[in-house]
């Protein structure tokens, strides 16, 4: 009995430092990615592969922007290509690479009161700002909220202004955006792929889609390990080059839910 007590309590010294020794990286990313399912798909093979851990923090992309810039995190996915030269010009991200793309589509009730079924997706905003249809906004500051703001500019609507009663700005992901617009029967825009994963649709259909407007692209940049010491520059580069590289360009094609392909790889 004792000798088992002296190995069990030995475990438990030894455990702290293999903790410490275990191989992570934070990445800072977007809640589509997460949420769409396709981390649950990547990281196991690049573990396998690596035997590096990602853990995600899936936010809006304005937040893992900050997060990078703060240096809480390694690298970064995220899907506002404006942002993301912004980042790297002023220093603060290294390495930006393209990834894969998908689109958004335009969700809103089946019974299409604004009339904007297969419609620009210019258009179809105007159309649900002149009848105050409702629409659910992330309202977070993500890639997906920088897109929707720059659509209704160019439909010339100013939602702040005549967004009163029908246009709600929500502060949340994807996932609970979405759930919110199929409990006000509501439109939104979303990402496809986690639209495709997204179960509690209720009265919500794609009414608009195809757009190129709604083309969307993901970049990986790298977080400048000269502003802040701290970066796992080595082990956030081994996953920089596998997502970019053709195990993680093929793995990102091989992602599906119910046979359809939500994310295209997009490496150069």
């Amino acid at each position: 009995m004792l000798t088992r007590i002296m190995m069990l309590a030995a475990m438990l010294l030894l455990s702290p430092g293999a903790w410490a020794q275990e191989r992570f990286i934070t990445l800072a990313s977007t809640t589509s990615t997460e949420q769409s399912g396709l981390f649950g798909h990547l990281l196991p093979l690049f573990k396998a592969e690596t035997g590096i851990d990602v853990r995600v923090v899936a936010v809006g992309t304005g937040q893992a922007l900050k997060l990078g810039e703060r240096g809480d995190a390694d690298a970064l996915l995220v899907h506002d290509r404006a942002g993301e030269d912004k980042f790297v010009a002023e220093g603060f991200g290294i390495d930006r690479r393209d990834v894969m793309y998908n689109d958004f589509v335009v969700v809103g009730p089946a019974a299409d009161p604004a009339g904007i079924k297969g419609r620009g997706v210019a258009e179809a905003f105007g159309r649900i700002a002149a009848a105050k249809a409702p629409f659910a906004s992330r309202g977070d500051d993500s890639g997906t909220h920088r897109s929707e703001l720059r659509i209704w500019k160019t439909a010339g609507v100013d939602v702040k202004a005549a967004g009163a009663g029908w246009y709600r700005e929500l502060g949340s992901g994807m996932g609970p955006t979405l759930n919110t617009a199929a409990g006000m029967n509501a439109h939104a825009l979303a990402d496809r792929g986690t639209w495709a994963s997204f179960k509690n649709r209720q009265a919500l259909t794609i009414l608009v889609e195809g757009d190129k407007t709604l083309f969307n692209p993901y970049g990986s940049i790298l977080v400048n390990p000269a502003r802040h010491a701290g970066v796992k520059a080595a082990d956030a580069a081994a996953w920089h080059r596998w997502l970019t590289g053709p195990k993680g360009q093929a793995a990102i094609a091989g992602f599906k839910i119910g046979g359809e392909q939500l994310f295209f790889p997009d490496a150069r």
